[in-house]
């Protein structure tokens, strides 16, 4: 398989997202996840991409009984700010206000969360933590901070962005080095275009 760079290691082009495993469309079945995620180290698919909101937890849990035997050919991206249980959250004006969907950017989630993470991969260190969804509430500059923070706790090698505008990814990017930005980029979903991809290749951010 073609390769990539993302901070200085070497990844597979084509990345295997894992939220299917838990969540979206329709029941899957544990064992043939496992079986997927064996060929795709063998096809050379090392760049495994989960979050902590998928399938709330359960996908984590389920990548950890493969990265038992692969950990060190793996690439391991999760995401953190879209809250999946309330408890968790600071933001507990809006649980209370029965919102329907709550993103938490706060340092105080993020420094939860990771945790969680860790724990439920079965790993010590993720090699991309994503911000999954910019928290309105909160200036990404604390944000970043926080999870820059994780790096230099050697809980996380390098920073991603999710669904992030130009001028957020370049605030970002001042706080730390973004190494990656993750969205929707298809034939019917070109906006990127415009601002977002110009921003990915001026900073060197991997889209």
């Amino acid at each position: 398989m073609k390769q990539r760079i993302i901070g200085e290691t070497s990844v597979g082009a084509i990345g295997l997202g894992c939220m299917g495993m838990s969540q979206s469309y329709g029941p899957a079945n544990d064992e043939e996840s496992l079986r997927v995620l064996d060929r795709a180290i063998e096809l050379g698919c090392n760049f495994w991409d989960t979050a902590d909101t998928y399938g709330a937890g359960r996908n984590e849990s389920l990548l950890s009984q493969a990265l038992k035997k692969h950990r060190a050919g793996v690439f391991l991206a999760t995401k953190v700010g879209n809250v999946y249980d309330r408890a968790l959250t600071s933001h507990q004006d809006q649980v209370q206000a029965n919102a329907p969907r709550i993103v938490d950017g706060t340092p105080q989630y993020i420094r939860k969360c990771i945790e969680l993470s860790l724990q439920r991969l079965g790993v010590e260190v993720i090699d991309l933590y994503y911000l999954h969804r910019v928290d309105p509430l909160v200036p990404i500059e604390e944000t970043v901070g926080a999870m820059a923070d994780l790096v230099k706790q050697g809980k996380v090698r390098f920073l991603g962005l999710s669904e992030a505008g130009a001028d957020t990814i370049r605030r970002a990017a001042k706080v730390h080095p973004i190494a990656a930005l993750q969205s929707e980029y298809s034939l019917w979903t070109r906006h990127v275009e415009k601002k977002i991809l110009p921003t990915c290749r001026e900073l060197g951010i991997k889209f």
